[in-house]
C-alpha cells in the first residue's frame, strides 16, 4: 500500500525484507550449489560494488587490479572477468528485488516449515 494511501491516524504498513521475513520465520534460506566459493570470498573482500557518482556500480578493473596487486592474489584472466560480471549482476539483481513483487533469483522447493507458515497466515486472514 501507497504511504499516501493510508487513512489518517493510521500506520503504513512496514515491509521486511526477504531474508529478515525468513529469519522471523525460523526458515533457514536455500542457496544454489557453488563450485567455487573461494571466488565469492573474494567478490566481498574486494567489495560487491563501488561507490559511483549518485549510486553505486559494478566494481572497476582498477579496483580488481589495485585488490590483486596488494594481497599478492594472481588472478586469472578468466576469474577477474567473472568477479567484475557477478559485480555487476549483483548490482542488477539488488536493484530489481527492490520491487516486492521480485521474485528470489534462485528457488528451492518449498519445505514443509514454509507451507506451514503459510498456511497458517492463510487461516488468520481467511478465518
Amino acid at each position: 500500500m501507497d504511504p499516501e494511501q493510508v487513512p489518517k491516524g493510521q500506520k503504513a504498513p512496514t515491509f521486511l525484507p526477504r531474508h529478515e521475513q525468513l529469519k522471523r520465520d525460523g526458515i533457514a534460506p536455500k542457496m544454489p550449489p557453488n563450485p567455487a566459493p573461494y571466488l565469492v570470498e573474494r567478490l566481498v573482500e574486494i567489495g560487491l560494488t563501488e561507490a559511483a557518482g549518485m549510486g553505486a556500480s559494478p566494481i572497476s578493473w582498477s579496483q580488481i587490479d589495485a585488490w590483486s596487486r596488494l594481497t599478492g592474489t594472481v588472478l586469472q584472466p578468466w576469474e577477474a572477468r567473472l568477479l567484475r560480471r557477478l559485480s555487476a549482476e549483483y548490482l542488477s539483481m539488488s536493484r530489481t528485488a527492490e520491487s516486492l513483487q521480485c521474485a528470489p533469483p534462485w528457488r528451492a522447493p518449498v519445505s514443509v516449515r514454509e507451507r506451514e507458515i503459510e498456511e497458517e497466515r492463510l487461516r488468520s486472514v481467511l478465518g
